[in-house]
């Protein structure tokens, strides 16, 4: 019988807390570390859809992606919505472990997985890390040239569907050759050397002055166009990877992952 204990330990294994920026908390969060695990979920987020989702299928651990108590607390009191799921997962006896920014920089972590995704080659960290070929972001080459409209398109279909859709910054019909990504939030790498030197760079939560910014230095002497994807979706590709690195580890568990959108937004309206 597999134990908690077993997959924190290859958990840290496969994303080590090493790793991790200072800033973060990725680890268990919840959960006896000798209670048998026999069924895991992986989502981006700990929510109540998530949560009550784990609690639906009887999964012993729910492994996400973003902490759920990543900056301090002082109280998980139930009136209060964390202190609720927190509540939730242990009258349920669902531990939870969260791996984040540690999963992020590793290969096949978040950014990885979303430049094998678009065939990119000859790839590397946008920052890189401690270890060989581990950092935050990547940057390769498409293994043939494409348009920054077609890229688009294709990120569209690659990702799952969120409310804010692809956003893009630039000439539809540019030529792009080199790409750099980072999943999640990344628009404190946009000056990085890396970046400035792509032909587009693909992240999420890119603020109007940062952007704007980038755009217009551009302008004077060079730089990327901008595509802007939900965060949610540039994480949740990792969810797979995840999975069948726990599967094969682990093949008395059974590991899902979920299918709930945990992106904020619900609706566009379109004038």
């Amino acid at each position: 019988m597999t134990i908690l204990r077993d997959v924190v330990h290859y958990a840290h294994t496969l994303w080590p807390l090493s790793g991790a920026e200072e800033w973060d908390a990725p680890g268990l969060v919840s959960g006896n570390l000798d209670q048998p695990v026999k069924r895991i979920l992986l989502a981006v987020d700990a929510v109540s859809s998530t949560v009550e989702q784990a609690l639906d299928v009887q999964a012993d651990l729910l492994l996400t992606h973003h902490p759920l108590l990543m900056r301090g607390v002082t109280s998980v009191a139930e009136e209060r919505y964390k202190g609720k799921l927190i509540g939730q997962l242990i009258r349920g006896n669902v531990a939870l472990l969260a791996a984040h920014t540690n999963a992020d920089v590793v290969e096949q972590g978040v950014s990885d997985v979303i430049a094998r995704h678009l065939g990119l080659q000859d790839t590397s960290p946008l920052a890189p890390g401690s270890a060989p070929g581990t950092g935050i972001g990547r940057v390769g080459n498409l293994s043939q040239s494409l348009t920054l409209g077609a890229l688009a398109r294709q990120l569209a279909e690659l990702l799952p569907n969120t409310a804010g859709g692809v956003k893009v910054s630039g000439d539809f019909n540019a030529v792009v050759n080199r790409v750099s990504l980072c999943g999640g939030a990344g628009d404190s790498l946009l000056s990085t050397e890396a970046v400035v030197g792509s032909d587009v760079y693909i992240t999420s939560d890119l603020r109007h002055h940062p952007a704007q910014e980038a755009r217009e230095q551009a302008c004077v002497t060079g730089g990327p166009a901008l595509i802007d994807v939900s965060h949610w979706a540039s994480e949740w590709l990792w969810l797979d990877v995840a999975a069948t690195q726990l599967k094969t580890e682990f093949p008395d568990i059974e590991v899902d992952v979920s299918d709930l959108r945990t992106d904020p937004w619900d609706f566009l309206v379109v004038q």
